[in-house]
């Protein structure tokens, strides 16, 4: 099943990018609405063009010390992880500032439901790019270095990723928030020009910056932390004990088989994963006429289920033991219930009682 980890990767990818041409195929609204939107698509990419520069320095800088002082494969992981980074991030955002203006033109002219299902074809590119990336990545080191004795050289993958990620989201946040108060300061303050007002030329370097920051960057973002968990479960399980090998181990008995199938276990479970993802994608068409924050907490629900299943027989039928299962469970529903939790103290009963409490002052 590993083995089909970088195909997996690739027709993610395709995924994407059939939902990206989709995506273009959504009216862009009037002539205004689509100058606007090109003046966001143009200074978002601009940004990029410039912080990638940068960062081509630094990527040279860490490859060159990581040969000299580690090995020229961790080197070459860590400059394939942080391209890897890149494309997320960027791939991103390709599709969120042609996706932005589609969905207000899809509101506009057909309501709700359309306007959420553009909106979360948008979402869904960066998910989709960011889920494959990282499994076509990992897929193939772990093709060359999957054994316990050569799985550090994954590591310079992780590295790449959490390098690029450190700087996209500090950069983009920074430049969103200048442009925020810049555009607050010059237009309301100084010129009198309403909030988000198009004429303000700080009001297009907001929205720049919150593609930017709260997409690229955040793109970046994810991409490492999904990484790095897949990354670390294989170091843990190449370094791992005796003891925690007999944990591990159901009805098989081979400590080698054992580790080499704990290495195995990230990369089929993010396997399992893209697949119920994009189920759950898919299970958005028949979600989208319900509440948007009820359709976009199905839909991953959809997709967590379908993970869970996979999960359970994947692990049954390699003979690991049961308890790695409910490891797994307690992880998805620790994220889901962080998730509502968040949802709740973002839109729910807190959120009105200060919406009331500004009124008038403090009760």
């Amino acid at each position: 099943m590993i083995e089909w980890a970088s195909l997996l990767g690739v027709i993610g990818l395709g995924c994407a990018l059939a939902v990206y041409l989709r995506i273009l195929k959504y009216p862009a609204g009037n002539e205004q609405m689509q100058e606007i939107a090109e003046a966001i698509h143009e200074g978002a990419m601009a940004f990029l063009k410039r912080e990638y520069v940068v960062l081509a320095i630094f990527i040279a800088i860490v490859t060159l010390i990581l040969a000299l002082s580690i090995d020229l494969p961790t080197a070459g992981a860590f400059v394939f992880g942080s391209i890897c980074s890149i494309m997320a991030g960027f791939l991103g955002m390709k599709a969120a500032t042609r996706a932005n203006v589609r969905t207000t033109w899809a509101a506009n002219q057909h309501g709700q439901a359309e306007a959420l299902q553009v909106a979360f074809s948008g979402g869904t590119v960066m998910g989709l790019s960011v889920a494959s990336l990282g499994l076509l990545g990992v897929g193939l080191l772990f093709k060359y270095f999957g054994s316990p004795g050569h799985s550090q050289v994954i590591s310079g993958f992780a590295m790449g990723a959490s390098s690029i990620a450190l700087f996209a989201r500090v950069g983009g946040g920074i430049y969103t928030k200048t442009a925020d108060v810049g555009a607050d300061l010059v237009g309301k303050v100084e010129a009198g020009i309403p909030e988000d007002d198009p004429r303000n030329p700080a009001v297009i370097a907001d929205n720049v910056g919150d593609n930017v920051g709260d997409v690229a960057g955040m793109g970046a973002d994810i991409f490492e932390s999904y990484v790095g968990s897949i990354v670390a479960t294989i170091a843990i399980a190449a370094t791992a004990s005796q003891m925690l090998l007999d944990h591990l181990s159901g009805t098989t008995t081979d400590g080698l088989q054992v580790q080499l199938l704990a290495m195995q276990l990230p990369i089929a479970i993010v396997m399992i994963g893209l697949v119920a993802s994009l189920i759950g994608v898919g299970s958005m068409r028949l979600l989208r006429n319900m509440d948007p924050a009820a359709a976009l907490r199905n839909a991953p629900l959809v997709a967590a289920l379908l993970l869970f299943a996979g999960s359970y027989f994947f692990i049954k039928s390699v003979g690991l033991s049961i308890g790695v299962f409910y490891a797994v469970v307690s992880g998805g529903v620790t994220g889901i219930v962080i998730g509502l939790l968040t949802e709740y103290y973002t839109g729910g009963e807190p959120v009105r009682c200060i919406a009331i409490a500004s009124e008038t002052g403090p009760a």
